[in-house]
């Protein structure tokens, strides 16, 4: 036994040593940060300076290597994550996630981005195809410094080929394709009225709240030709809701204690670890541009320079639309035209799946490339002898948004700013800037359709391909778009809500996201009448959900039976639907109204419901208020007996306990900053046990939806239902009286390497609604590490 005994403590020895021994490997991973280094294309010795907080100050000659510098740094610190969204783009994940990752490789290769992103940069003006050199150059300089690879790259035995120009746009295509859903919610409206009928279906999915638009398309006269195939059309999806996007707002000196502009911004993306935001400084002889960019991207998406800075939002502009293709009889390789038969574009794609190699047919129409060819629940529905296609703008070769970003950067008054967005052209944004001489404003630039007058379905359900009516028109002007300049209230919100002004003509969309949150940033801003960084930090911060406002009077006067769901509605009856971390109510709220929509309208959607169960807050408040006899809806099968709201309401609170005390441990001392935890998850580590606990960024948070500081949560998730998944990724607070007053946060860190001490520095501080500065003046950093580089 001794000497087994002795066996096993050797062999715990050796276990330690390797395990040492691996971890001070892998720490070689970490990037260099102090001293010197040649770094083969500057044209000049460029400084780096980072800060404690791992924010990189970059000190170069001119803009060139400024940019290259950016790519050396982003490169440092982001490496995998760049190289896991570069195949994203390129549609090649699946050569080391296999199988799981296949229609994903197929739908962006479908769609063409790596290609289109080529042709792109092919068309491009000299100058930005320089910068865009000019960093590809930068993150293969660094990629040859002989770094050992971080654990991602190690773990699935992948060696990062050079980065090209076209990388970067084809980055920028996948963000607008994240930030661009039409196509989404013209297949929701499809299947909803498959399941619901045409009445029902407007009902579920409403108008703009205060606002009556157009019917619906007669479907029956739409599809006409498509008859008895069509009921297959109507099964497409996927139904649900899309995410919600951001805030911006801005006021002008007239309303601010300084007597000059101020400026918010929190972009709602999904959470990720790391996460999708760098923060960077750039100081040439021209002068400094500071804030949030896109590791992939050279340019600083969203910040200031010395003269003005900006913010965006997503508009939600009808900017995509599907197409049902008609086969020419006959001829399975062409199709139907308003002038005859056109032959498809075809091309083959070799997708490699772990060591197969399969080959891929993709075909693409005059409107765009065919989305049944790519996604095999909608091929599988679509009609005999029918295709779908679809179109969207930022599909063109003389895309010049990444101009536009240079450009941006570089803007010195509103006028450059606005010139500059001129060439911004997907997605469509709302950006909201200011200058430091005062003023400020808005546009919403991109490339937007123009549809005919008779086109009844104005980009609400897919429309034949063979009738020319549903052609587009051109594009509509620059000139046309939204915009604002020193309106005389003094200040601009966005907050993805209806954004086109009484009177505007245009059509620009149909989906704008209900003013709820818009609402609220208004009426906090009209309870100060001087503001400051820290009246707009409160403002970002608040987390009273106007949904839960609007529905505590129902949760209130409900008569829960079960002596569980009475102790669950106590916490709500003196609670003002502040969804902070710390509250039960917050969490006694959130899961009656999760029981609630269930009982409401889960027995009309049938199987549909499953992946339709969202939060629908205007359709449910129609409901609850019975406004225009929605509260029909409340007739549950299951308890006819009880056909009423109120009944619903009693029923929803008792049921919430019983989940609550079946999921959780504890519940009667849960809060929801305990379910409500943001989903900070690596990609792919995340989703492997065991790695999971190493890579998440998971930390507790507030809000809902529908608050100011949104934290969004998918109640149909059977796992985590309350994990928040989509919230202000990138804080930011402007200061144009003095920029480098200006403040910043996003939500894990500046590192994507779980290594460094900047992984998740950021989260906990993220959560509480905490900043950093980032200062441009030298003397005001102070500087952590310094990086010479020299050509």
């Amino acid at each position: 036994m001794k000497r087994l005994g002795l066996v096993v403590l050797a062999l715990a020895g050796v276990l330690i040593l390797a395990a040492a021994a691996a971890y001070a490997w892998l720490r070689t991973s970490l990037p260099v940060l102090d001293g010197e280094l040649r770094a083969q294309g500057l044209e000049a010795p460029v400084r780096i300076v980072r800060d404690a907080e791992g924010v990189p100050h970059i000190f170069a000659a001119n803009a060139r290597d400024g940019w290259f510098a950016m790519g050396y740094v982003h490169a440092q610190d982001r490496l995998w994550q760049m190289e896991f969204q570069r195949r994203v783009a390129g549609g090649r994940l699946s050569e080391f996630l296999g199988e799981k990752a296949f229609e994903t490789d197929v739908l962006f290769r479908t769609l063409g981005i790596a290609e289109m992103a080529h042709r792109i940069v092919q068309r491009l003006d000299a100058g930005t195809r320089a910068n865009l050199e000019a960093y590809a150059a930068g993150v293969n300089a660094e990629l040859a410094s002989g770094r050992t690879l971080p654990v991602e790259f190690q773990a699935f035995r992948i060696r990062p080929e050079a980065w090209k120009p076209e990388d970067s746009v084809a980055w920028l295509l996948v963000m607008a394709w994240d930030l661009s859903s039409n196509w989404k919610l013209e297949l929701a409206r499809l299947r909803f009225t498959q399941a619901l009928g045409e009445a029902r279906a407007a009902q579920f999915m409403p108008d703009y709240p205060g606002e009556r638009t157009p019917p619906w398309p007669d479907l029956k006269a739409l599809y006409a030709e498509l008859r008895p195939q069509a009921d297959a059309l109507l099964a497409l999806g996927p139904p649900v809701e899309g995410g919600v996007g951001s805030n911006s707002w801005v006021v002008s000196g007239a309303h601010t204690e300084s007597g000059r502009p101020l400026l918010a911004n929190d972009p709602h993306l999904g959470l990720q670890a790391p996460a999708l935001w760098y923060f960077a400084h750039v100081a040439t002889p021209k002068g400094n541009v500071v804030g949030g960019t896109l590791p992939g991207v050279p340019f600083v998406v969203l910040g200031h320079n010395d003269f003005v800075a900006w913010s965006m939002t997503t508009t939600n502009g009808d900017t995509q639309d599907l197409f049902i293709e008609k086969l020419a009889p006959g001829d399975g390789e062409s199709y139907v035209t308003p002038t005859g038969s056109a032959k498809f574009e075809v091309r083959d794609e070799a997708i490699r799946v772990g060591s197969e190699t399969r080959h891929v047919r993709i075909r693409s129409t005059r409107h765009g490339p065919v989305l049944s060819d790519a996604v095999r629940a909608i091929g599988a529905a679509s009609p005999a002898g029918h295709v779908l296609s679809l179109q969207w703008t930022a599909l063109t070769e003389t895309n010049a948004t990444a101009r536009a970003g240079f450009e941006l950067d570089a803007a010195a008054s509103h006028a450059e700013v606005i010139a500059a967005l001129r060439d911004f052209q997907a997605p469509q944004q709302n950006v909201v800037f200011a200058e430091r001489d005062g003023r400020i404003g808005f546009v919403a630039p991109g490339l937007v359709p123009v549809r005919r007058d008779d086109n009844e379905a104005m980009g609400r359900v897919p429309v034949p391909g063979w009738d020319a009516k549903y052609d587009w028109q051109g594009l509509l002007p620059f000139e046309e778009l939204p915009a604002v300049m020193d309106p005389a209230s003094g200040r601009i919100v966005t907050a993805n809500n209806k954004i086109t002004p009484p009177g505007y003509k245009p059509f620009i969309s149909f989906d704008w996201f209900p003013p709820y949150r818009a609402d609220r940033i208004e009426a906090l801003l009209d309870g100060q009448p001087l503001h400051t960084l820290d009246s707009f930090a409160r403002i970002q911060a608040d987390s009273v959900s106007f949904l839960a406002a609007a529905t505590l009077p129902f949760a209130r006067a409900a008569k829960p039976l079960s002596d569980e769901g009475r102790v669950l509605q106590a916490r709500v009856a003196a609670w003002n639907g502040d969804m902070a971390a710390d509250s039960q109510a917050a969490l006694a709220f959130a899961a009656w109204y999760r029981e609630l929509t269930r009982l409401v309208y889960a027995d009309e959607l049938g199987p549909l419901f499953r992946e339709s169960w969202d939060m629908r807050a205007t359709f449910m408040l129609k409901v609850l208020k019975g406004e225009d006899g929605l509260d029909a809806w409340c007739d549950n099968v299951t308890t006819p007996a009880h056909e009423t709201c109120a009944y619903l309401a009693s029923q929803a609170f008792d049921l919430a306990a019983e989940h609550l005390d079946r999921r959780y441990r504890h519940g009667d001392s849960l809060q929801w900053g305990d379910v409500h935890v943001a989903a900070g998850d690596h990609r792919p580590f995340g989703f492997v046990p065991v790695l999971d606990r190493l890579f998440n960024v998971d930390v507790a948070t507030p809000g809902d939806a529908f608050s100011v500081n949104v934290g969004q949560y998918f109640i149909r998730d059977p796992d985590r239902p309350f994990a928040d998944r989509h919230g202000p990724s990138l804080r930011a607070i402007y200061d144009l009286a003095d920029l480098d007053r200006s403040r910043f946060m996003h939500s894990t860190g500046q590192s994507g390497n779980v290594l460094s001490p900047w992984y998740s520095n950021f989260a906990e501080r993220w959560a509480r609604v905490e900043y950093i500065t980032i200062p441009t003046r030298p003397s005001s950093i102070a500087a952590a590490h310094t990086l010479a580089l020299h050509p």
